[in-house]
């Protein structure tokens, strides 16, 4: 864990979008819409950008010319939408099983939230998920209590599906979204913990061995996970279909110059332009840090 307040990321940082490299972009653009009900924001260029209101969620760039990556590679494990409401939650997950039906890998109740997941057309992890109060998470010895119990998704829906939601939906999206967290898989824990703790500056918020390190800023259950269930090993990630980029967003350009001072004081190459900050961590993952 970092040394000082100074070095920590402020409490109130949180995620950006989450911009993926994709080979069929219409298809895509269809599952992100129709399925996880997101917002077609823009349309140009090659370039994609779905959300809720005026607030990026995905942004997808167009890119035939790239192969999927090799098995086991680094890259994205998953990207993991919060909603608002519980209901809300329940209207998405509704939308994609029925659109999409063959997509939907399971759910879980981890405590402090409600998680459903997903795998896009192109492979792409989703999280769908709402969470529980702050004032419900227990804390030991600085980690947060999560866990993986069974939620019947069908239970789930027939709770937290109304009838006027139903309606509301069918004219526009209902309820908020935004990033809540991306989890990453890499090539070692360890390495992991250098780069996001001890340089970033989050902060550990759980442990699992050597396999999986969950981060936060501010006490959250975790703005960014890194696990290697299925990418031990793995070094530098080739150009190919995929995570292209990771946005995390802090308060003011005050932390954005601190963030990229501390950076480049531990040796690591940084792209500063005053408002964004741009890095790679060890698995050349990119990682974008704005200013909201």
């Amino acid at each position: 864990m970092t040394d000082t307040a100074s070095d920590l990321l402020a409490p109130d940082t949180g995620m950006g979008a989450v911009t993926l490299r994709v080979g069929d972009l219409d298809a895509m653009i269809a599952y992100y819409r129709d399925g996880v009900t997101l917002e077609l924001i823009a349309n140009d260029g090659g370039t994609a950008v779905l959300g809720r209101g005026t607030t990026p969620i995905m942004i997808l760039q167009h890119a035939p010319e790239l192969k999927s990556a090799e098995p086991r590679s680094a890259g994205l494990f998953h990207t993991a939408i919060v909603f608002d409401s519980q209901t809300a939650l329940a209207l998405a997950i509704y939308s994609v099983a029925t659109r999409y039906p063959g997509t939907f890998t399971g759910s879980a109740d981890h405590l402090v939230s409600e998680a459903f997941y997903f795998t896009d057309p192109e492979g792409n992890g989703v999280e769908l998920y709402w969470d529980r109060s702050r004032t419900t998470w227990s804390w030991a010895h600085g980690q947060i209590e999560m866990a993986t119990l069974y939620l019947d998704p069908n239970a789930y829906l027939q709770e937290h599906l109304t009838e006027v939601a139903l309606e509301s939906a069918a004219i526009a999206p209902f309820g908020t979204a935004v990033v809540g967290h991306v989890h990453l898989s890499v090539g070692d824990v360890a390495s992991a913990r250098a780069f996001y703790v001890d340089k970033l500056g989050f902060e550990t918020t759980a442990a699992l061995g050597d396999s999986a390190l969950f981060v936060s800023a501010g006490g959250y259950h975790h703005h960014m996970a890194m696990n290697t269930w299925n990418s031990a090993g793995a070094g530098r990630r080739g150009l190919a279909l995929g995570l292209g980029q990771v946005d995390i967003v802090v308060p003011s350009a005050d932390d954005i110059g601190a963030l990229d001072e501390r950076m480049r004081h531990y040796g690591v190459k940084t792209r500063d332009d005053g408002q964004t900050v741009a890095f790679e961590d060890p698995w050349a993952n990119l990682i974008n840090v704005t200013v909201r």
